[in-house]
């Protein structure tokens, strides 16, 4: 239930800002109505808004609320665009909080050019390959839209045919570097039981 008021917070924010060349004042005697009989939100922007907050608890780092988003069958992390489903790591949301408060080294598929194993703590591949940047202020963001795409080959809609996803992208940082500093993190989300819940979170950036 705090989820769902959470949600409709933040869509409702959205809508006011989608209709603010329309607003007009209301009379004073005007009833706000209850969230149940506000109009039906589209699929982007309920996946818009559950996106954000997903974003603002990697920011603020608040595992245990972000494992509440995990889908039942747990989250497969890619660190690169190219889900290698054989190697990524796929963890269930009981797993997660455990392993960050043991902090567990675990494999998470291998580096790009050298093929050596990527062996982190959680939350250092979460500060490496997931929040390495501020994706809550994206330079751009698709809706089951690959803004760009490295070296690799992109398969996330062939691995999740039936999911939606949200494509933040950071063309570059540095103009010294041509956009190869180029990075986007990938959330995908599958609807179970009327909420949209992670079923995978792809990092993807320049690669060899």
């Amino acid at each position: 239930m705090k989820r769902l008021i959470i949600l409709f917070c933040l869509l409702a924010t959205l809508a006011a800002c989608n209709n603010t060349d329309n607003k007009t004042s209301q009379p004073k005697d005007t009833v706000e109505k209850p969230a149940s009989a506000k109009p039906n939100f589209s699929t982007q922007d309920s996946i818009t808004a559950v996106g954000r907050q997903v974003l603002q608890l990697l920011k603020d780092k608040n595992y245990k609320e972000l494992s509440k988003f995990f889908a039942v069958n747990g989250v497969l992390f890619s660190p690169y665009g190219y889900v290698d489903t054989a190697s990524a790591k796929k963890i269930m949301p009981e797993d997660f909080l455990d392993a960050i408060d043991k902090k567990w080294i675990l494999t998470w598929g291998n580096y790009d050019g050298t093929g050596e194993p990527i062996k982190l703590s959680v939350t250092g591949y979460l500060d490496k390959f997931v929040y390495n940047a501020d994706y809550l202020s994206a330079e751009a963001v698709g809706f089951n839209e690959v803004i760009k795409q490295g070296n690799t080959t992109n398969n996330l809609k062939s691995v999740y045919p039936n999911s939606q996803f949200l494509d933040y992208h950071f063309s570059g940082f540095d103009q010294k570097l041509n956009g190869m500093d180029w990075s986007s993190l990938r959330l995908v989300f599958e609807k179970q039981n009327n909420d949209y819940f992670l079923v995978a979170v792809i990092h993807d950036q320049w690669t060899i």
